[in-house]
């Protein structure tokens, strides 16, 4: 497992350095500002002609298997971060050793540092049961900015550190199997965090106390597992705050479809399917580090879909927190039943002025928006924009999809309830469904009286074998002008004026 470090002062020779931009930076690049780091290693003759010999997405080694120049690809959209943090997973992993301390010497535009900085968090998960594992090492990442040379500075270093560290914390939820990562293990990693940040109070309901509490879509999912299910609120509250903000995740720790059960390719994977949970929960650790200046809740909706004897049945009806009924037809819709109560519960109880659910909610995601863009289904245009601006300068990319709820809410229709939890026509523009059936929980009639926003992010919680620990970029990018950090309020969006009033925190 390797410990990763970031500094804003020159990186010092370390038997592995691998120096990763867009090959337009890397022209710009005084040997002088990475010399420290491959000092004795490599001549400015050999540096410069190697950076004169690259190509775009090209890789030389000017040390085999010690110092290696990669580019990452300069080819991109409009619909594409312009930061080229999205290659970096990739390119660290592939090309830097595997052993030993390591300096990663990222080369970038100054305004993209806090994108590339944290996206190479994702080259390093934490965690391995391979017994061949590699020691523990150290790597240290520092920056060159070729329009900027003035140093970053400590609160920018407490930024990336803190963010990466979320990235990580979702990654490695994710990645542990269900024997390692059940609802209890998710409600002790929450007290954990919660006891990691000073103020913060922890909320847990869980088991026939969520039945008692009116939580129907979190209790019936979970309710045939052996751990029970939980409803987890951590909340950051400061004196100054004048909104609050509801982060609601989905957490089904695994998902076996329970009686709709999956088969046996479909079902491999589904530990994955707390990626919402886990990418919400980094985020507000990060945040609340970095310093929240709002009021802000994380909701963790955490449940295991199993089949046993006490379990869902589709016919089944369960009245969600919202007061509303639902007619099971499907047991593997469930994460917008739990969802549905996180929501109502953010509303109701935490009387939240911006709310937003993430979650790994359907395969239909991957099919409408792709493997390196999640969806985002919001009842308001501009809180839409602002989640579309915060991905493309994080790199953890969106995009939106249709929301249309008069013409699909229909799909829902039962004659038993007030609706049912699946869709008659799959056809129909599924993936927005999905996300529609979470918001009915929050108002009626859709009416967007509380601006909502739902990320659906199945298809890029992972890639390959591993999480990439989706959501906690986004979401500090998306309510940076709600932080001190001065590296997030420089990267951040402008807020719906609903939101801000029109005013920027005091740094």
């Amino acid at each position: 497992m390797a410990t990763l470090t970031y500094s804003n002062v020159a990186a010092q020779a370390h038997p592995t350095t691998l120096i990763i931009g867009e090959l337009a930076n890397l022209k710009k690049v005084n040997f002088e500002a990475v010399s420290s780091a491959i000092a004795g290693a490599v001549t400015e003759k050999a540096f410069n002609e190697a950076v004169e010999l690259l190509g775009d997405s090209d890789c030389i080694w000017l040390v085999p298997k010690h110092v290696s120049i990669v580019t990452l690809s300069s080819r991109r959209s409009r619909n594409t971060t312009p930061t080229a943090a999205h290659h970096m997973m990739e390119g660290v992993g592939k090309f830097l050793g595997k052993n030993g301390q390591a300096n990663v010497v990222v080369v970038c535009q100054r305004q993209y540092v806090f994108a590339c900085g944290v996206a190479v968090a994702r080259a390093f998960p934490l965690y391995s049961r391979k017994s061949n594992e590699p020691s523990a090492r150290s790597v240290t990442v520092t920056f060159v900015t070729p329009d900027d040379s003035s140093p970053l500075s400590d609160q920018d270093i407490q930024t990336l550190s803190s963010t990466a560290n979320a990235i990580r914390l979702a990654a490695d939820i994710v990645d542990r199997p269900r024997n390692e990562m059940t609802c209890d293990d998710m409600v002790a990693k929450a007290n954990e965090v919660a006891e990691s940040l000073p103020g913060v109070k922890l909320t847990v309901i869980r088991g026939e106390d969520l039945a008692k509490g009116g939580f129907g879509g979190i209790y019936g999912v979970g309710k045939a597992a052996t751990t029970p299910p939980a409803l987890i609120v951590l909340s950051h509250q400061p004196a100054e705050a004048t909104k609050t903000v509801a982060w609601c995740g989905k957490g089904i720790m695994y998902d076996t479809g329970g009686f709709s059960i999956k088969t046996k390719t479909g079902m491999p994977g589904m530990k994955r399917d707390c990626g919402g949970a886990a990418g919400i929960l980094g985020a507000f650790k990060a945040a609340v580090e970095v310093g929240f200046t709002q009021n802000l809740h994380a909701v963790l909706c955490v449940a295991e879909n199993s089949v046993g004897p006490v379990a869902t049945v589709p016919d089944d009806i369960h009245i969600l927190y919202s007061g509303k009924s639902v007619e099971i037809n499907n047991t593997d819709a469930e994460g917008r039943l739990v969802l549905g109560d996180g929501v109502a519960y953010a509303k109701k109880d935490l009387k939240a002025d911006i709310i937003l659910d993430m979650a790994t909610l359907t395969g239909a995601q991957g099919i409408t928006t792709g493997t390196s863009h999640g969806a985002v289904l919001s009842n308001s245009e501009s809180w839409e924009r602002c989640a579309v601006s915060a991905g493309l300068i994080s790199a953890d990319m969106v995009y939106p999809i249709i929301y249309a709820p008069e013409l699909h809410f229909q799909e829902f229709k039962s004659s038993m309830a007030d609706m049912k939890n699946s869709v008659k026509n799959f056809d129909n523009a599924y993936c927005s469904n999905a996300g529609l059936f979470i918001g009915s929980h929050i108002s009626n009639n859709f009416d967007g009286a509380l601006p909502w926003l739902h990320f659906d992010i199945s298809a890029v919680a992972f890639q390959g074998e591993r999480a990439t620990g989706f959501g906690p970029a986004l979401l500090l990018s998306m309510f940076g002008e709600y932080s001190r950090s001065n590296m997030l309020l420089s990267v951040a969006p402008s807020l719906p004026n609903d939101a801000n009033n029109g005013k920027r925190p005091k740094n």
